[in-house]
């Protein structure tokens, strides 16, 4: 078992966390996320990622102050720095890898938030020695949340919906119309831990159609116009997001027993897929 609790447990304790004590992380969890992080390094594409777990001083922290969209991060004692190799679908696999490390690290009590944007020249590049065939799409910090939200705290999650998802009808679908919880069937609890998977700014670009009598389920993004021409984020920051909620899909298909594997196979389906970018297709045994 990948992890100590449920992942549908899990799933819905991970929050944004910006605000953090000065306890450090203990020496067990230290080792159990190096450990982790040392294995998990193939994404579902076959790209590979390199991460590493530091302890975070001054400076690390300074190099966040570029990232205006996630607002300040305080004390973090520590971060995960990931890098990935310059290859197709390596943002796809970057953010299903990322959000695994990011979901042991809440089963471990511990708070993250993914923070995108440009770390091509910052300090967490030179802590990963970021190759020249390699991008560095995010970092998160990571340890353990203030009891209380401060005021900036809420008003970033208020900002950015936090907490707000959109609903089953505008993200899955069959045959052009929403999917119901009926029709998906072993895939309801997979499908709403999609549902509730971050994303940047909380846009929530996944979108996913369910063939007819089937356990096929193919992947788009809907793209958020300009979002990915925004100077400070070099990286295609929704393909990283569909990445975590290819993420969440699979790890809670696993624990459930569904067995699937991952496809690119464009099934040009036409209606409203032309106005989707499409990603990858799963594939569940019968």
């Amino acid at each position: 078992m990948l992890f100590n609790k449920p992942l549908t447990d899990i799933i819905k304790q991970r929050k944004s966390i910006r605000s953090y004590t000065e306890e450090p992380v203990e020496k067990e969890k230290k080792e159990a996320l190096n450990k982790f992080l040392s294995a998990n390094t193939i994404g579902p594409f076959g790209t590979k990622s390199r991460f590493v777990f530091i302890t975070s001083i001054a400076q690390d922290r300074e190099s966040l102050k570029g990232l205006i969209t996630y607002g300040m991060i305080k004390n973090p004692p520590g971060f995960i720095i990931g890098a990935v190799e310059k290859k197709p679908y390596n943002l796809e696999d970057f953010g299903y890898l990322m959000e695994r490390n990011i979901l042991l690290a809440t089963d471990l009590g511990l708070g993250t938030c993914w923070l995108g944007g440009t770390f091509s020249s910052s300090r967490f590049a030179q802590k990963i020695a970021l190759q020249n065939n390699e991008v560095l799409p995010a970092v998160t910090p990571v340890g353990y949340a203030v009891t209380k939200l401060s005021v900036i705290d809420s008003v970033i999650r208020n900002s950015a919906g936090a907490n707000n998802r959109k609903p089953w009808s505008l993200l899955f679908f069959k045959n052009d119309k929403p999917l119901s919880i009926e029709e998906a069937g072993h895939y309801a609890i997979p499908l709403e831990m999609v549902r509730l998977a971050p994303s940047a700014n909380n846009f929530q670009p996944w979108r996913i159609i369910m063939e007819s009598e089937s356990n096929i389920f193919h992947f788009y993004i809907k793209r958020v116009p300009g979002l990915k021409q925004l100077s400070f984020m070099k990286s295609d920051l929704q393909r990283v997001d569909i990445g975590i909620a290819m993420c969440h899909f699979a790890l809670q298909a696993e624990e459930k027993g569904l067995k699937g594997l991952w496809k690119v196979h464009d099934p040009r389906l036409g209606g409203m897929t032309k106005k989707l970018d499409y990603i990858a297709t799963w594939v569940g045994s019968k």
